[in-house]
């Protein structure tokens, strides 16, 4: 029985996530941490690659098919938005009580070379607001995604690995890791990405199986299958790494920081193979063309994930942005029926988040982080 598989599959994808979490705390004094964590972004995501990719040749022998596409990235979309990032909030919010004695208004602060993260949201917005208004996706678009991935991943690599004085913070494992030397401390670090990486891609299939037989016997319908419950099944691993992270309270910009480079991964290389796939199954170059109701689900999508950028644009993330973002999330995850009025609220909040930071864009904000960061590299 297809639900079984959950009793090996379950255990099996946590593994992976630890392992996976591990070795990217250990990547980043080698190479930057966000590119240590745009690497584990893509490694955690390989399930929803795989969950997309089925979908996309489905829909390519049944045009019936097509809009579960759009629901599958939209609601992955907004689960790390609405869900991912206020979870890292309020788990490093309880795990932080001596901390929070000390602040008056307890915040998660970025560090600089996250503004990298931050800001790579805003070219890949802007071009799928443009995907929006032309009602369709094609292999052009594709290109175009795939060359802001690409664009996003070179930035990274210009930016330094961590002190190595830093791995004293690390947990028991990776600092186990980092005391051996070098040789096999390499083999360690390649070794559990490649295991989790492995782990994923035997476990993830039967896993969303047998998810999916739980949730047919209980009646969910396969719309909301798709939408909700296959993207949080399958970004089960950057919860968990999520959390591991978060609950350290030091850790917690870089689980935020997890979330965004997974939205990265998912707004351009992941939504980019679509068409391809698409057009492999119908044998021939073919766009996917949006209805009404799936380009309400792209703009719903693209005006949360704008207002997310500009909570994060001033570089910490608090109280109130958490609760907002969860909040309207929990709204239209439970009454669909609000989502065009929701869509409103968030882009009449974002509308006075962007007045914000346009009249105190002389304060610390991402894109003066990032100036300044260009200009160091430049220097070197």
């Amino acid at each position: 029985m297809a639900s079984l598989n959950a009793l090996w599959t379950f255990p099996a994808i946590v593994a992976a996530a630890m392992l996976i979490a591990w070795a990217a705390e250990c990547g980043q004094f080698f190479i930057s941490q966000g590119l240590a964590l745009a690497v584990l972004a893509w490694v955690q995501t390989l399930p929803e690659f795989a969950v997309e990719a089925v979908i996309a040749l489905d829909a390519a022998q049944d045009p019936a098919k097509t809009h579960l596409i759009t629901a599958n990235y939209t609601g992955s979309l907004r689960l790390f938005v609405g869900l991912g990032w206020p979870m890292v909030y309020f788990v490093s919010w309880f795990f932080g009580r001596k901390k929070r004695e000390r602040e008056k208004r307890w915040a998660i602060h970025l560090e600089d070379e996250h503004a990298i993260a931050v800001l790579a949201l805003l070219p890949a917005l802007s071009y799928f607001l443009l995907i929006y208004f032309k009602g369709t996706l094609n292999i052009i678009d594709g290109l175009v995604l795939t060359a802001i991935y690409f664009g996003y991943l070179f930035l990274l690599s210009k930016m330094p690995p961590h002190d190595h004085e830093e791995i004293a913070d690390l947990g028991r494992i990776p600092r186990y890791i980092m005391g051996r030397p070098s040789a096999s401390r390499a083999a360690w670090i390649i070794g559990f990405f490649i295991a989790g990486a492995g782990i994923l891609y035997f476990a993830a299939h039967p896993f969303l199986n047998s998810m999916l037989a739980i949730a047919v016997s209980v009646g969910i319908s396969q719309f909301v299958f798709v939408q909700w419950v296959a993207p949080f099944l399958s970004e089960f691993p950057e919860k968990l790494s999520a959390f591991h992270w978060a609950r350290k309270v030091s850790k917690a910009p870089m689980a935020l920081i997890n979330f965004v480079s997974s939205s990265i991964n998912q707004w351009t290389i992941l939504v980019a193979i679509v068409p391809f796939l698409y057009s492999f199954g119908r044998g021939h170059i073919s766009p996917i063309v949006f209805d009404a109701h799936q380009r309400a689900e792209i703009l719903l999508t693209i005006v949360q994930s704008y207002l997310g950028f500009l909570f994060l644009a001033s570089m910490d993330f608090g109280l109130v942005e958490a609760c907002g973002l969860f909040g309207l999330w929990l709204a239209q995850f439970v009454m669909p029926q609000t989502r065009l009025g929701i869509t409103g609220v968030y882009g009449g909040w974002a509308l006075v988040e962007t007045i914000r930071l346009a009249r105190n864009f002389q304060q610390r904000n991402a894109f003066a982080v990032f100036a300044r960061l260009w200009r160091g590299s430049a220097n070197e």
